[in-house]
């Protein structure tokens, strides 16, 4: 694969030389398997597995160091009346929350949930590179465990690959920490804006090239976030990227998933699409900040017979 990136030639060829999206075959195949029916112990088993992917996120400009604490005080125990909860996987914040969202997870017995740090100018990307590598490398020295990057959609769509990879890659060297670790890169493609489902697969491979350890939909700070035919689309660009190469690397689709049903279905393509290997939170997330609220709500139902309502859960 080492051929691929030599140049910008060489890499234009080889994303353009992918197989074509059957964008038909590929909506059915992703509505069929979203009309899985899953019942009993299989739901109560995939609403705790959809908790434990969370990414559990706050982007918002108005951001405060108690809104942080508070998100991670949930992310930790989010149901303080039942600890039997799965934590969440991570919480996700601006870099300048970084630090403040460790020291409250030390303190709400979190510390193995993951801190990630979106980076690199989000949700634009619009910025210089200089300042693109400073964003990630203050991020991972206040503590990141996790670097969720933007990529410049506007040099992909120019064509501009190779600029693209160069990008990627940089980011991936700044997430090295001096211990020797590195924090875990996630690419953000936003989907919505790619325009076809062709550039959805050459970006996928694109972003593996260069060293993602995850690749991910969306801001969720668009109108189209994730959807199902996209996420099936990069499930299936993981699954021959690692029959390519040996490596294998994660999905999370990112906003709009909003409901356990939704959650579910896209569980159900993890396993069809990649297998059971792939259903844990080492290599799948969800990227949301209103779904743990409604998978609360069902596990409750499953365990007591009634819902508790909207009313008994803390807003994000």
């Amino acid at each position: 694969m080492a051929d691929v990136t030599a140049s910008d030639g060489a890499l234009r060829r080889f994303l353009h030389g992918l197989p074509g999206v059957d964008a038909v075959g590929l909506q059915v195949r992703a509505a069929t398997l979203g009309t899985r029916s899953i019942k009993t112990t299989a739901k109560a088993y995939a609403i705790d597995l959809a908790i434990s992917m969370i990414d559990l996120t706050t982007l918002e400009g108005a951001d405060t160091p108690g809104k942080v604490r508070a998100l991670c005080a949930k992310g930790a125990h989010p149901d303080p009346t039942d600890r039997t909860v799965p934590k969440v996987a991570a919480i996700c914040v601006y870099g300048d929350m970084v630090a403040t969202a460790k020291e409250a997870l030390a303190s709400a017995s979190g510390s193995d949930i993951h801190v990630a740090a979106v980076a690199t100018a989000f949700p634009s990307g619009r910025a210089a590179m200089p300042v693109k590598l400073a964003d990630t490398r203050d991020a991972v020295a206040a503590g990141a465990d996790e670097i969720d990057m933007v990529i410049d959609r506007g040099a992909f769509l120019s064509g501009r690959y190779l600029d693209v990879f160069e990008e990627i890659k940089q980011v991936k060297e700044a997430c090295a920490r001096p211990d020797g670790g590195a924090a875990h890169l996630k690419v953000i493609f936003e989907t919505g804006e790619l325009q076809t489902y062709d550039n959805v697969r050459r970006a996928s491979w694109l972003a593996m090239l260069a060293g993602a350890d995850f690749i991910k939909t969306s801001t969720g700070k668009v109108a189209v976030n994730a959807t199902p035919p996209v996420t099936l689309l990069m499930l299936e660009a993981v699954r021959d990227f690692r029959a390519a190469t040996g490596v294998q690397v994660g999905v999370k689709p990112a906003g709009g998933i909003r409901t356990s049903k939704d959650a579910i279905k896209y569980l159900v393509m993890v396993n069809e699409t990649l297998g059971e290997e792939w259903l844990t939170a080492d290599w799948f997330r969800f990227g949301a900040s209103s779904l743990l609220n409604d998978l609360l709500m069902q596990r409750q139902k499953l365990r007591t017979g009634h819902y508790s309502g909207p009313d008994y859960m803390t807003v994000d």
